[in-house]
């Protein structure tokens, strides 16, 4: 084992009295319940952290609203700007210190930390900030007689939400919550995070740093503990929006709870079941690459990742052959081991899960290679794929979300595109083909909020992401967010 050596900043921080961030600084809360946080490659506890209780929601709500209607609410546009692009800058100068905080809590290869956690987050950071003075409404005429001379104008304003509750899970605990972090902000809204339980750290040590970037004390609040707590921000009077990442059932409840409480807003990113289709033209070698790197990031735990692969029946055994290949030749270890490709599962409990559809695989299909847990400490299983014994198999329409890639061939564009849609999820999909004339007529039938070709899971901050049918409501990203974290205003004058 080689892994890098933990900054003594990491260190210490771990051996804090993990608390919440609120107003601008660390709370111990207000019951005192305290909730292991283990380490994924280990199974050991790394540290404490507190756990949110009613009062303690009700401070950061508190905290969110007052800077909302105060200091936050009088910066300006064009200085909102510049202290989200400081923040990115003080990511990237602290950038080795977060990635190996991130990669010590949720089992994400110190390389993956690196490069989405810190650099994703900081790029995402700066292309919001680029909002910040283009947030605009309209002009425009109405069309009401004019009875003695009178005349008509109207304007529309765009006007930030309020406050907002981020949850954030825990397959990519900063990148995801940066997305929350900076739609609210540079809209004028503020906002209050919840982390999931299982990697709160390196969030807490991320809000610290907003701080030292300008964000006023306030504006960007924590809180941990588990799902109560995300009910307990829900619920709250003054939370004027939600935006939630997570698993369908869970993303179900947090949509019918957020309007039960208030008609409150929501945004919703689900997850769902993506499939990939290697048509027959395809090139092998390339679609190959694309799906091991794509389908076995971070383990498989990443929500538009392809969890389902029709292939032409023609290429099957080729395809088969090399990515069995591939997966023997991937490296599992140590997240914090530079040499390793495979790591940990983040969680105890996710662990057990996939070890049940390790199981359902070996009933349903033929596991071609994987499928099973590995010994000694830690959450390591190893990447599999799974030759399916029928398009009914539950590999095709459970999403895993890890290293399960579930394959079946397919014969002719009718039957692929009727698989493609065979979901009740529509988050992603991808088709790896050299004939971009097929490929782009394909594309208007195919029930995904977004299509790859050629590529898959690849997320830029200028193009919006979202699901349809069960995999989510909104949008991240573009021009999309706008809507979401304001309120449009119309204003008519007669004059």
């Amino acid at each position: 084992m080689n892994d890098v050596i933990l900054l003594p900043e990491v260190r210490d921080f771990l051996s804090r009295g993990h608390a919440h961030f609120i107003g601008g600084e660390f709370r111990s809360g207000a019951s005192g319940h305290r909730i292991p946080v283990f380490d994924p490659a280990t199974g050991e506890v790394l540290a404490h952290v507190a756990s949110a209780d009613p009062r303690d929601i009700d401070a950061a709500v508190s905290s969110a609203k007052a800077a909302y209607h105060g200091a936050w609410a009088q910066t300006l546009p064009y200085q909102r700007g510049v202290i989200l692009n400081r923040f990115a800058d003080i990511l990237e100068q602290n950038g080795e210190g977060l990635a190996q905080l991130e990669s010590v809590c949720s089992g994400k290869s110190i390389h993956l930390s690196r490069a989405f956690e810190v650099g994703q987050s900081a790029m995402f950071l700066r292309y919001y900030a680029g909002w910040a003075t283009k947030i605009n409404g309209e002009t425009m005429t109405p069309s009401f007689p004019s009875i003695a001379g009178e005349r008509y104008t109207a304007f529309t304003r765009r006007e930030p939400v309020g406050v907002v509750a981020g949850i954030v899970p825990w397959n990519f605990s900063v990148m995801i919550a940066i997305w929350k972090i900076a739609s609210a902000l540079v809209t004028g809204c503020t906002v209050v995070i919840k982390p999931s339980e299982f990697t709160p750290f390196t969030l807490l040590r991320i809000a610290e740093l907003a701080i030292d970037a300008g964000v006023p004390a306030g504006a960007f609040n924590v809180l941990n503990g588990d799902g109560t707590v995300g009910q307990g921000l829900i619920a709250h009077p003054d939370i004027s929006k939600v935006s939630f990442t997570g698993s369908v059932p869970t993303g179900l409840a947090v949509g019918s709870s957020a309007m039960l409480a208030n008609l409150t807003r929501v945004t919703l990113e689900l997850g769902g079941k993506n499939a990939a289709a290697l048509l027959e033209d395809v090139d092998v070698d390339q679609a190959v690459a694309g799906l091991v790197q794509t389908g076995y990031v971070h383990q498989g735990q990443v929500c538009a990742a392809p969890e389902r692969v029709y292939v032409h029946r023609s290429r099957l055994d080729e395809v088969m052959g090399k990515v069995s290949a591939a997966l023997a030749g991937l490296k599992i270890g140590s997240p914090l081991d530079e040499s390793v490709q495979f790591g940990p599962l983040s969680n105890r409990a996710h662990f057990e899960k996939i070890c049940h559809y390790f199981e359902i695989a070996r009933k349903e299909g033929r596991i071609i290679c994987g499928g099973k847990a590995l010994g000694g400490p830690g959450y390591f299983v190893e990447p599999t794929a799974v030759l399916a014994g029928s398009p009914a198999d539950r590999l095709l329409h459970e999403e895993t979300f890890g290293p399960i890639l579930c394959f079946l061939p397919f014969d002719s564009d009718e039957e692929l595109l009727q698989l493609l849609n065979d979901s009740p999820y529509g988050l992603a999909a991808s088709l790896w083909t050299n004939d971009l004339s097929k490929a782009l007529r394909m594309v208007p039938r195919i029930e995904a909020g977004t299509v790859w070709i050629n590529m898959h899971t690849f997320l830029d901050p200028a193009v919006p992401f979202g699901g349809i049918k069960k995999s989510g409501t909104g949008r991240e990203f573009g021009t999309a967010f706008i809507d979401d974290y304001t309120e449009l205003k119309s204003v008519m004058i007669r004059y």
